[in-house]
């Protein structure tokens, strides 16, 4: 009888070993058992609580908070009221972005870690030109005809300073740090963003494929971030309209060995040391090459053929003349 026990644990245990190596426990993130849920920097349901405002069109309802709904020209924000004085942090973002229009549709929404708060403006929503970190999901394509060697939708990241200008018409392509496609607009399923910032390195992971685990977007060492700023999101519609939603906000203090360096990161201004590779600038409304531009180049390499041409004319006509006079002597 105790045979037959120890067999049928040890067949149990055979099974359940092949389970999981067959359906492996997705893991959401590098966690450990220290890592810990900061309530007052984080958005649940059911949205009762006093720590976040909202503007612009942003409404609120049981299931989720609606930046902007499927509506032309339309802008909302939220933002948490507490400034965040962690030095390591994980902030995990559930949303949706949906909507009528099946080939046509934008702009996108933004995650932000900025000095300011609660100013609405051209970038997704929020002000251009300000200081700190910013996290686009940019559902259009605004540079048709630019330098893009992506598709979208698109995540990418930007660190700001205050002097940095968002070029819309160039989807920000000048002033990225780094960025992935992702397919988040219009899923049947849960869509999750995980912004990671651990010993100045920001790893931007998502989970758009309805797997319930994270596939990395892109990971930038060197990003420099004050603490003391403000978690916020902000979203906004032109001729173009989608709803964006935030089904939650969760903020998780990274338990990670800290670095005593001596430095007031109270203090020290936005900055990044890495960027995407420099694509130059395409001259022209919203990327296309300037006409003019294109001729002058066209009408410069001319002149050239035709100088060359003239002075190979000029060198084969004195030569005749040169064999002519050595013929009559």
């Amino acid at each position: 009888m105790a045979c037959r026990v120890v067999f049928c644990f040890s067949c149990i245990l055979v099974i359940s070993c092949c389970l999981i190596i067959l359906n492996p426990v997705s893991v959401k993130s590098e966690w450990n058992a220290n890592d810990y849920l900061k309530k007052e920097h984080s958005l649940v349901k059911p949205y009762a609580d006093d720590r976040w405002d909202y503007i612009g069109s942003t409404i609120v309802t049981n299931s989720y908070v609606r930046l902007t709904p499927d509506q032309q020209s339309r802008k909302g924000a939220i933002w948490n009221k507490m400034p965040c004085f962690l030095r390591n942090w994980e902030l995990h973002v559930n949303f949706k972005v949906y909507g009528k229009g099946t080939e046509l549709f934008g702009d996108g929404f933004a995650i932000w870690y900025t000095k300011e708060r609660l100013e609405l403006g051209p970038v997704f929503g929020n002000r251009d030109y300000f200081m700190g970190l910013a996290v686009f999901l940019d559902s259009y394509n605004n540079d048709v005809q630019g330098k893009h060697n992506h598709g979208h939708p698109y995540i990418s990241a930007m660190v700001n300073n205050g002097t940095l200008h968002y070029d819309h018409d160039r989807d920000g392509t000048h002033t990225e740090l780094a960025g992935c496609e992702a397919r988040f607009r219009g899923a049947a399923y849960d869509t999750s963003l995980a912004v990671r910032y651990e010993h100045n390195r920001l790893t931007v992971s998502v989970d758009a494929e309805g797997k319930n685990s994270w596939k990395k977007c892109f990971s930038v060492d060197g990003v420099h971030l004050p603490s003391g700023y403000y978690f916020g999101a902000s979203a906004a519609t032109g001729e173009l309209a989608d709803n964006h939603d935030i089904i939650s906000m969760k903020l998780y203090d990274i338990a990670v060995e800290s670095v005593d360096d001596g430095v007031d990161y109270r203090n020290i201004v936005p900055s990044a040391e890495n960027f995407a590779p420099h694509r130059d600038h395409v001259h022209g409304e919203k990327g296309e090459s300037s006409s003019g531009s294109g001729w002058g180049t066209f009408f410069y390499v001319l002149f050239i053929l035709l100088v060359i041409s003239g002075v190979i004319a000029a060198g084969y006509y004195l030569y005749m003349k040169s064999t002519e006079k050595k013929r009559l002597y």
